[in-house]
């Protein structure tokens, strides 16, 4: 089988990487992360029910493509609904 070319990428405060890869046909969206996880900045601990591609949610077992770009989400800090009412008590 080919090899597929894809990415990794993790953006947060410990730093931001794009981590390129050539992964064998057939290689899930984990399996990636997994051949990148020492290229990621110290710290990271990705979660398997936190990936993207192209910034749509997918499953840890979803098959890659040609060009996907994996991607690490991080846990929010804050649920949205409660940053607007924050800030429409302030009034902004």
């Amino acid at each position: 089988m080919a090899d597929v070319a894809v990415e990794v990428a993790y953006a947060g405060p410990e730093g931001q990487v794009v981590i390129p890869l050539a992964v064998p046909a057939g290689t899930t969206a984990w399996e990636a992360v997994e051949r990148a996880r020492v290229s990621l900045p110290a710290g990271v601990v990705p979660d398997p029910g936190r990936l993207g591609v192209f910034a749509k949610k997918v499953p840890a077992d979803r098959v890659l493509e040609e060009g996907d770009r994996v991607e690490l989400y991080r846990p929010l800090i804050l649920d949205p609904m409660e940053a607007r009412r924050r800030r429409a008590a302030r009034g902004a």
